[in-house]
């Protein structure tokens, strides 16, 4: 077998996966080269993850100002100005933060002896790659293995294309120079509700359309109810079991119309109904690499597709929609074209967040799951508001729930909803990981007071049950 530096690896996409990856190879001395057409870092650092977050953290700030009242804090009109929210020097910031991470990690990938090629490529074959750099140079190059890592794009509406000024797909939020009046959302997935969230706390009087019964229909049912509570609570208008048939421009913004026939006005519209993978003519099928009807490329635990020396992870391959997993995927299969020991992906052990306010945070089994009987075990739910600390913060929504097996007691799931709920979901995510059992938890010190004392009163009333 070729030695690990003698291995010419070519990573399609530049991405959380793709650039991970190579990495990882670079460090074991393969011979890696990275092709990407736009900057380092893919649609995670340049238009989802890192923007997404930054905007979301400012709506945070302006969320717990709106909100200081419950504190015994005061806006003296005359003596502190009322907050408004400059768009213009949030999406300024929220674009510098992210050509600085895709800078850092260009950085680091030279230092690591990575070649990059701006620019496009497809694959001739399962051993050649064909590249169209940015210069318009064409030209093969050789690969024992293949990684790709070529993520997804914004699905879009026929019936209400987007135009980046009024109706916007979530990559073109950030072009937006005021905060828009009246946001209408077509979508009640994560995006969706992150981005009503998020707008709802920089200003902007939003509605929420939802082709299902309810918003976030695949998530915890208790954490959507939450969700739906408080949006209640700010004034979100939320419209179950509506589809979106079409949005137009209007001479003073966009209309909405749903497939009954209503319509809905606002000043903007955001077009947010999944994403589709970039696998379109790059010559995967011709290679032999076997696709789903969606269009994401199979693949098996370690990222290997059905062309042995052909491995593919992040979005594109839709395991998991998440920077971390398209992360971990590309370093699993890097391990194994290395012949490390490599420990298969397993989605049960995810770590997931939506950062919404409040987030909402889930790890393991989901508690449907146990209702369905797919899986055997117990679950416990304890208010947040109930904790002493959640309480001195003026913490009125979320809850800690932990799922564990029945008879071992094995932690095998959970959710967090609440003020960084991304933080808090770790120790049960490091309890899933290591199957930990509930008194593990319970017997493990946290501080008094804090909102982590909760997850150890949920392991406790769960010890009992086995």
């Amino acid at each position: 077998m070729t030695s690990s530096k003698t291995r010419r690896i070519v990573i399609l996409g530049g991405g959380p996966a793709g650039y991970e990856a190579a990495l990882v190879a670079a460090s074991s001395g393969a011979d890696v080269t990275l092709i990407e057409k736009n900057a380092i870092g893919g649609s995670a650092v340049l238009t989802d993850v890192v923007p997404s977050k930054t905007l979301i953290a400012t709506a945070e700030t302006m969320t717990q100002f709106s909100d200081a009242g419950s504190l015994g804090i005061e806006n003296m009109q005359g003596l502190t100005p009322q907050l408004r929210v400059d768009m213009n020097k949030v999406n300024t910031r929220v674009l510098n933060l992210a050509k600085q991470q895709s800078a850092d990690i260009k950085r680091a990938l030279a230092t690591a002896g990575v070649k990059l090629i701006h620019g496009s490529a497809r694959l001739a074959d399962r051993h050649t790659v064909h590249v169209t750099d940015n210069t318009g140079l064409e030209y093969e190059l050789h690969a024992d293995f293949v990684l790709l890592a070529v993520g997804t794009h914004p699905r879009e509406m026929a019936t209400g294309m987007p135009d980046g000024e009024r109706i916007l797909t979530w990559t073109q939020l950030y072009n937006l120079r005021e905060v828009p009046e009246e946001l209408i959302v077509i979508g009640s997935g994560v995006t969706g509700a992150e981005f009503a969230s998020a707008y709802e706390g920089l200003g902007s009087k939003v509605t929420l359309i939802s082709s299902r019964d309810r918003v976030l229909p695949g998530e915890d049912e208790d954490a959507a109810r939450v969700l739906e509570d408080v949006f209640e609570r700010r004034g979100v208008r939320v419209m179950p079991r509506s589809r979106a048939d079409a949005v137009e421009r209007t001479e003073a913004g966009v209309v909405v119309t749903l497939s009954d026939g209503r319509k809905v006005s606002g000043t903007h519209c955001l077009v947010a109904i999944g994403s589709i993978p970039n696998t379109a003519d790059m010559g995967l099928e011709e290679a032999g690499v076997e696709l789903a009807p969606s269009g994401h490329v199979l693949v098996d635990g370690v990222s290997r597709t059905s062309v042995n020396n052909i491995y593919a992870a992040g979005d594109c391959t839709g395991v998991y929609p998440l920077a971390s997993v398209a992360a971990m995927q590309g370093r699993i299969a890097m391990a194994h074209v290395l012949g490390d020991i490599v420990k298969p992906l397993r989605t049960d052990q995810v770590a997931a967040n939506i950062f919404t306010s409040p987030e909402i945070a889930t790890v393991g089994i989901t508690e449907k799951e146990l209702n369905d009987g797919d899986r055997r075990g117990d679950a416990v739910m304890i208010p947040l508001p109930t904790n002493p600390r959640a309480k001195m913060m003026a913490v009125t929504e979320g809850f800690v729930k932990i799922f564990a097996r029945k008879h071992s007691g094995t932690v095998i799931g959970g959710v967090v909803v609440g003020p960084r709920a991304s933080e808090l979901i770790f120790p049960i995510s490091l309890a899933v990981d290591k199957k930990l059992n509930v008194d593990d938890l319970a017997e493990t010190f946290a501080v008094y007071p804090s909102l982590t004392g909760t997850i150890a009163e949920a392991a406790r009333r769960l010890h009992p049950r086995y």
